[in-house]
């Protein structure tokens, strides 16, 4: 058991901290302001709302801060009042249009992956929430910039009482991508050993928990500025990176998790036992460069990919993930 929330300890209402935002996108939240002001509409009106919207593809210097009608849920959604946000690497990808047809996305486009708010009206065939609930989770096609969004049951879950909103809403794509990647992909067990590369990372910072949680050893790198933090999460052999290569210290490890690619990913075959597995998180899927490791690609929080063998994230998944 955890001795700390499952959370990233520089988190704010955005699921990055703001220096590590994109600087364009990081502009444009504070020209907008973030005020979300709630517009009053006649009964005769369909009700509006702020939203964050891009009528084209490309940079972030074609989204509007604009009045748009809210959603209205179908029988099998709820309709989440947003109170925290996050801003993900998953946004400017959405954004730039290079995957909608794979991803599914289309214009105009509401960004936003990971919530956190309280239900304001569920449909009819909802039945594990009801209004007023607090929850946090990742709409599986965005939506999350705006005062209001739609979500299908599975795609949210309680909010910890531990956690603010804000908080809580720094957590869904990454933990969901930690937990994919270590507990159905690598299927970690109790007694074997992980390799997770920026363990101080958005990700890694929850991997690194959860490896733990699940009883396994973990050699965890980062830079210098964030050995403190690896110990605190929960690093049994934390490395810096900036002096000492991974492949010094790091031997036949069962599972390799890697957010970086290019030279990392390729040292990390050498590391790995037979049998064991590397899990690339920006790679793409290719063959494996060792006779005797598996490798796995799995692209940052999403599991729309049919050729990325990954379920989509439930509400048992969030769950599990807030209990740690």
């Amino acid at each position: 058991m955890l001795s700390r929330p499952l959370w990233h300890p520089q988190s704010e209402i955005f699921s990055r901290p703001l220096t590590m935002m994109p600087n364009r996108l990081l502009a444009f939240f504070f020209r907008a302001g973030l005020a979300f002001a709630v517009q009053a509409a006649s009964a005769d009106e369909k009700p509006m709302m702020k939203a964050v919207v891009a009528h084209e593809y490309g940079t972030p210097e074609v989204l509007k801060f604009e009045q748009v009608p809210r959603p209205e849920p179908k029988d099998d959604e709820a309709l989440v009042h947003v109170i925290a946000s996050g801003v993900n690497p998953a946004d400017p990808l959405t954004l730039n249009g290079k995957y909608a047809q794979e991803w599914g996305t289309h214009l105009p486009l509401i960004p936003g992956y990971d919530i956190a708010g309280v239900v304001e009206k569920v449909g009819a065939k909802i039945t594990t929430l009801k209004v007023g609930d607090a929850v946090y989770g990742y709409p599986t096609f965005g939506g999350g910039w705006a005062e209001f969004v739609t979500v299908k049951e599975w795609e949210v879950a309680a909010k910890p009482k531990s956690l603010s909103f804000a908080e809580a809403a720094a957590v869904p794509m990454c933990a969901l991508t930690a937990w994919q990647a270590l507990v159905d992909t690598a299927q970690l067990q109790a007694g074997q050993t992980i390799l997770i590369h920026g363990g101080s990372g958005g990700v890694g910072s929850f991997a690194v928990q959860i490896a733990k949680a699940r009883g396994a050893k973990v050699i965890a790198t980062a830079s210098t500025a964030n050995q403190d933090l690896l110990k605190q999460l929960g690093a049994d052999v934390p490395i810096d990176y900036t002096k000492t290569k991974f492949e010094d210290v790091a031997k036949d490890v069962d599972a390799v998790l890697d957010p970086v690619g290019r030279e990392t990913l390729a040292g990390s075959y050498g590391v790995v036992k037979k049998g064991g597995i590397v899990i690339s998180l920006v790679a793409p899927q290719i063959q494996s460069r060792s006779k005797n490791a598996r490798f796995a690609a799995q692209p940052c929080g999403f599991s729309r990919k049919p050729k990325i063998s990954l379920r989509s994230p439930t509400s048992s998944t969030h769950g599990k993930s807030s209990q740690l």
